[in-house]
């Protein structure tokens, strides 16, 4: 009686646990920023004006070169190579921003800045998920990043790029569950 009653109650554990997602686990990714959402960092970087805008002016609209989080300074060979990559453009072709840039050198240097937010949330039965036979992850978040060209004090280019909306749904199906990975390394050795 015993020995059944330990059964029940390990199925009735292991029934509990099946869809009990909230032991799942979940995480995030935030790169420092001034901003909370993709479309509040557009805006600011949006009031960047060339051949108006400070570098100095910068820091204002959340875009400090100095002391923000999440910035790269890039030196000017770097700058041509980015926004110049190949030599047969001529240089009338160029934006005018960047054809400034590249007639300054040294002078000219570029920021780039890189922010984002990511959560990430395994979905679906624990027990599946605990064991390994299947794990489902869905991200969602955004990520943002502009670059800023700049003269000595002046901004002379600004372009931007990134995701507005990241929502990503990742599936993972392991048959032998806790065993694949061990299969897969086995299945390695013995082609080496």
């Amino acid at each position: 009686m015993q020995a059944f009653m330990r059964s029940l109650a390990c199925a009735l554990l292991a029934l509990g646990l099946a869809g009990c997602s909230g032991l799942l686990p979940r995480g995030s990714s935030v790169a420092s920023s001034p901003f909370s959402t993709y479309d509040e960092a557009k805006a600011a970087f949006d009031r960047i004006e060339p051949y108006k805008t400070s570098v100095a002016q910068l820091a204002d609209l959340g875009f400090d070169p100095q002391s923000s989080a999440n910035v790269t300074v890039i030196p000017y060979p770097e700058v041509v190579a980015r926004l110049a990559p190949h030599p047969g453009v001529p240089l009338e072709a160029l934006d005018r921003g960047v054809r400034d840039c590249m007639l300054a050198q040294s002078a000219c240097r570029a920021y780039v800045y890189r922010f984002s937010q990511q959560s990430r949330k395994r979905e679906g039965e624990f027990l599946s998920d605990f064991f390994n036979f299947r794990r489902i992850t869905h991200i969602e978040g955004w990520r943002f990043e502009a670059m800023v060209v700049a003269r000595d004090d002046l901004v002379l280019f600004k372009n931007v790029g990134g995701e507005p909306r990241i929502d990503v749904t990742e599936r993972q199906v392991n048959p032998l569950g806790p065993f694949q990975s061990g299969g897969e390394a086995a299945g390695s050795w013995t082609r080496r």
